[in-house]
């Protein structure tokens, strides 16, 4: 007959033992999670698979790509591994592999979550969405063209545009917008006040890539101002000029906010009309 003191013990025996158990689980889920967290960043790797030519051209290296890829089906590294991934998928790669080897890849972007790569970087671009399309709803009918790239996917990756003077449509591609942003980043340059001549057109343009920590460049802001615009029709005579200024300084509404430092807002009062205004 089993006593009530052998009841006692065995329960408080199992209430232990669950509970050994429960914490030896959350202690090897906070392992997983540390080793994921802490993995090296894939330029570490000898098979980083982005190279620059002789010529300092930036190209994707396939046969890189191929080492990665079968090193980290073998060898566990989630944050090499996932910028490998996204590396890939602004590549194409998936067009570039042999059939056995797309295989091999997905089983590579199923292993490192790739799909949640690629939502992840669409929920990280939707605030730079709404800058850009404020941005471009601020100077309309002025040439000045402000568009955003979402360089996960080149292949159609214009995802946000206004004033739109190139013709280019949502998700036309990003030609090698993207080679030369990590071109350019290699060679700490940045890509500001540029001109640009294609036939009969000229722009003066800057290109803004956007970082992200985990997977380096993910995005680009683009502000294209079409300058023969500017130079032939705005600047032919005085009315185009009042109208391309009055679009330019348009607003939609006036609100009852203070801006400026407090040196600034005191001359202000006493009559300052501007930034160079040094009568006051």
């Amino acid at each position: 007959m089993i006593s009530p003191n052998d009841i006692t013990v065995n329960v408080i025996a199992s209430i232990i033992a669950s509970a050994f158990f429960l914490a030896a689980g959350f202690i090897w889920g906070k392992y997983k999670e540390r080793r994921r967290e802490f993995g090296r960043n894939l330029e570490e790797y000898d098979f980083y698979p982005f190279t620059v030519t002789r010529e300092n051209f930036g190209e994707f290296n396939l046969n890189n790509f191929r080492l990665g890829m079968h090193y980290f089906l073998k060898n566990e590294d989630h944050t090499a591994a996932r910028q490998l991934i996204f590396i890939g998928e602004q590549s194409n790669v998936r067009e570039k592999l042999e059939p056995a080897e797309q295989k091999e890849y997905a089983h590579l972007f199923e292993k490192y979550e790739g799909k949640k790569i690629i939502d992840d970087t669409q929920e990280f671009l939707a605030n730079y969405e709404r800058i850009v399309r404020l941005v471009g709803k601020s100077f309309p009918n002025t040439g000045i063209e402000i568009l955003l790239h979402n360089l996960a996917d080149p292949a159609h990756s214009l995802i946000t545009l206004e004033n739109n003077v190139t013709g280019r449509h949502l998700r036309d591609g990003a030609t090698n917008l993207l080679i030369d942003f990590k071109r350019r980043q290699l060679t700490n340059e940045d890509k500001l006040n540029y001109e640009l001549n294609i036939g009969s057109r000229k722009f003066k343009c800057t290109s803004i890539p956007i970082k992200r920590k985990d997977f380096g460049i993910v995005g680009g802001i683009c502000i294209n101002i079409d300058a023969n615009y500017i130079t032939e029709e705005v600047l032919k005579d005085r009315q185009r000029i009042e109208t391309w200024f009055q679009n330019f300084l348009r607003t939609d509404m006036q609100l009852d906010e203070n801006i400026l430092s407090k040196d600034e807002y005191a001359k202000a009062l006493k009559g300052k009309r501007h930034f160079k205004d040094e009568s006051v």
